[in-house]
């Protein structure tokens, strides 16, 4: 029996329920930012519903929706992938066109301004560039080129996007650090700059890169140990994530404070992907 006076605390129930005029649409993906949600289909097309805050719904209005509602602008294009932020959202076609729309604080939608827009916007990229994916931080956007190089604008606090241009160890004098970028721009901190990167994600002040050679480097903020166990509360340079040079790493995702990595290996005569149990020390994965 529960103590007088006290709440229950009601555990939320998840509902399976069908998405209402869309019969025989196949959703492949699913990405969420801040009160939003947008889903591709196996045809590629986006649909959005939610908060219309910041205009990162698509449909040229702030106007909150209720029910999945197609991104009439993207109609034409083949969208192979979608990423949220907080309050934007990116989009990338078959044929490697980024598109961003939403807020533009800090320039994060890659678009040379700091400018909102209720409606998807073609991101201008580099020309010798050519988009595979996207991804969303809360106030920062990165790409993965077709040449496992990393392209990124918006807020580069503690160099989390790796702008800052570094070659040692040795993080350079504040005069030379990026704070933001306001267009997409090559990574410039070794080895980011440097290998072949085939998997990154952005979390609120940190983010995480995978080489092709399965090594997992952290960079930017290490309040709660994001990074992994280095005694620095923050770190511009790229660091190579101690514990995990066994495993060949080929996925990582970051939260607001804490990273997490996928890693590949055998098991009988097949293979299997597996959320690694062993994490470095100091490193906690809490959702």
């Amino acid at each position: 029996p529960s103590l007088p006076g006290a709440t229950e605390q009601l555990q939320p129930q998840l509902v399976c329920r069908f998405l209402e005029g869309q019969s025989g649409v196949t959703i492949k993906h699913v990405a969420c930012g801040d009160l939003f949600t947008a889903c591709l289909t196996d045809r590629g097309i986006v649909l959005t519903f939610g908060s219309g805050s910041s205009g990162c719904l698509g449909h040229e209005t702030f106007v909150d929706v209720s029910q999945p509602k197609i991104v009439e602008a993207l109609l034409g294009y083949e969208i192979t992938q979608v990423a949220c932020g907080a309050s934007h959202v990116l989009a990338v076609s078959n044929e490697g066109e980024v598109f961003a729309w939403g807020r533009g604080e800090n320039g994060r939608l890659g678009l040379g301004t700091q400018e909102s827009h209720n409606s998807p916007q073609q991101v201008p990229i580099p020309a010798e560039h050519e988009a595979q994916r996207v991804f969303c931080g809360i106030d920062s956007s990165m790409i993965l080129t077709a040449k496992n190089q990393i392209l990124a604008c918006g807020s580069n606090r503690y160099n989390k996007l790796g702008l800052d241009k570094i070659s040692s160890q040795e993080e350079p004098p504040g005069v030379d650090q990026v704070e933001e970028a306001h267009v997409f721009s090559c990574a410039q901190s070794s080895p980011l700059c440097d290998e072949a990167i085939v998997w990154a994600d952005v979390g609120t002040s940190h983010s995480a890169v995978v080489t092709a050679s399965g090594q997992c480097f952290t960079i930017g903020s290490n309040q709660h140990d994001q990074l992994g166990p280095i005694p620095c509360r923050a770190s511009r340079t790229p660091y190579l994530v101690e514990g995990l040079q066994a495993v060949r790493v080929i996925m990582v995702g970051c939260g607001d404070a804490f990273t997490v990595a996928v890693g590949a290996g055998e098991w009988g005569r097949g293979t299997w992907m597996d959320i690694l149990s062993r994490m470095p020390a100091g490193v906690t994965c809490s959702c």
